[in-house]
């Protein structure tokens, strides 16, 4: 047996992906889901269809590569993380739709916990910040605004996880109630410097500790699958958030690496190794990966429109018909005009962590038209990966060597990957396999199943397909940096 299989469960989509034993991606399925918008600023997921689609992609993947589920020696897992899911553990079923990370509605919440003085703690034990994007005030909204819910928590009988855990949950057919630490690192309620869930933190925000998983290493055994989903028993020994799992996957294992992925949002990882970095400047400290027992932390910058914004111009605009006209868009647009484009559809994320502002677009003239709008979208990506770069390099001055290793469907794009070598003044690599993500989980599980090296042995398999270096000037450089920062300091809200 030497398949892994890794279940990517993302944002918009789910996929499975086989690796062989070379751990070269093989036969795929993917399958879009149900985005929900029930009021501003909020965003849900069916988790019964989030499930659904998991099983339907695992089965047409062994399907297309012929490969029969007893042929395949471990599972993977790595998904969106933040997202909440709670679930009654008698029923199976969930007391509410999946809140997505992107959910801005206990901004208020949040708000208030800062201005009683509580963000100093929890940053100081879990390395994030008082913000709806993390899952406990998320969990702490479903507990007081569904019926029956808190009631049912207290008496033991409701489960809560991020969506790894409702999917181990259903798998294993009830069996495993499990989490691994990178995504215990999400909610809020993880204290990652002592490896548990803080009481303190779940006392302020009213939440009974008995709705919690079991958290485990990244490589550990998380329970089998029902024969009846696949076709066999198989074991789950893999499970990391995506972007740890990318991280992972791009073999950043030294400290001082990064790496950026651009999906639905951007997310940079900086590898701080044994340090738990204390951010001065709005960053989040994070667990990158943990083996035997041991985390491995990270500085992390978090932008929640990178791909979305292209998505924007395809379903909202409607200027575009595919994410692949933006490039030649771009690079035809008028070169005198300099629009921003500073895509807050649900608030500012790293640096800034403003929930309450929205999107706005700088420098519109009469002849501005679709390809002009192309070119600011691209580059907002950029703009906003240059102002987590300033804020990493400020906290943790060993970042490597500058070079920023980049994944994700985004990546595939020279021209914005050219102007984020420009904007950033630094090289730019981007990697031979592109699924970092689901590489990421396949080789944690295939590592734990014996079937794939160890990190060193991964980490020499790695290899550039293409270098991006800068061609803009510095006074350029400086001129077009200057005037995104204008143009978000317009955008912010002013509270």
């Amino acid at each position: 047996m030497t398949q892994v299989l890794a279940i990517d469960q993302g944002t918009t989509s789910s996929r499975a992906i086989l690796f062989g034993a070379d751990m070269a991606p093989g036969a795929s399925a993917q399958q879009e889901f149900t985005q929900h918008y029930p009021a501003s600023g909020w965003v849900e997921h069916d988790a019964d269809e989030i499930w659904d689609s998991v099983v339907a992609t695992c089965r047409a993947a062994l399907e297309k590569g012929g490969v029969a589920a007893s042929d395949v020696a471990a599972i993977g897992i790595t998904n969106q993380r933040e997202t909440v899911v709670l679930w009654d553990r008698e029923t199976g079923k969930p007391v509410h739709r999946a809140i997505v990370w992107q959910d801005r509605r206990t901004a208020e919440m949040c708000a208030r916990l800062k201005a009683a003085g509580h963000e100093a703690m929890v940053q100081e034990k879990t390395g994030l910040l008082l913000d709806p994007y993390f899952s406990g005030t998320k969990l702490a909204w479903l507990l007081e605004n569904v019926d029956g819910a808190r009631a049912m928590a207290e008496a033991g009988r409701l489960a809560f996880g991020t969506v790894d855990s409702w999917l181990i949950w259903k798998m294993t057919g009830g069996a495993a109630h499990v989490t691994d630490a990178t995504n215990a690192a999400r909610t809020l309620l993880y204290n990652i410097r002592e490896g548990r869930w803080d009481a303190e933190i779940c006392d302020l925000l009213n939440i009974p500790m008995g709705v919690l998983p079991a958290v485990k290493d990244c490589a550990a055994d998380f329970g089998v699958t029902d024969p009846a989903i696949l076709g066999a028993a198989i074991p789950i020994l893999g499970v990391a958030g995506d972007q740890q799992a990318a991280t992972v996957g791009q073999a950043c294992f030294q400290p001082g690496m990064l790496k950026s992925t651009y999906g639905t949002g951007c997310f940079a990882l900086l590898n701080t190794g044994d340090t738990l970095v204390r951010s001065q400047n709005r960053m989040l400290g994070t667990i990158a990966y943990q083996f035997d027992g041991k985390p491995t932390y990270a500085l992390e910058g978090s932008i929640f429109i990178a791909g979305a914004v292209v998505q924007w111009l395809r379903d909202g605009l409607k200027i575009i018909g595919s994410a692949a006209e933006t490039g030649p868009m771009a690079e035809a647009a008028d070169p005198g005009q300099r629009l921003y484009l500073v895509p807050a559809f649900t608030g500012l994320g790293a640096p800034y962590w403003d929930p309450d502002c929205r999107g706005a677009i700088h420098g519109l003239v009469r002849n501005s038209g679709p390809a002009e709008f192309a070119r600011a979208a691209l580059e907002s990506v950029g703009y906003q990966t240059r102002d987590l770069w300033e804020a990493m390099t400020a906290d943790w001055p060993g970042a490597g060597d500058g070079t920023v290793r980049v994944d994700g469907g985004m990546s595939a794009s020279d021209w914005t990957m050219q102007f984020l070598a420009d904007i950033l003044g630094a090289p730019v690599d981007r990697p031979k396999v592109l699924e970092t993500t689901a590489l990421g989980a396949a080789w944690i599980a295939g590592m734990r199943a014996g079937v794939y090296p160890d990190a060193d042995g991964f980490a020499a398999t790695w290899a550039v397909d293409q270098t991006f270096t800068p061609r803009m000037d510095d006074a350029e450089r400086s001129s077009r940096y200057a005037g995104w920062q204008d143009a978000v300091a317009r955008t912010l809200s002013r509270r």
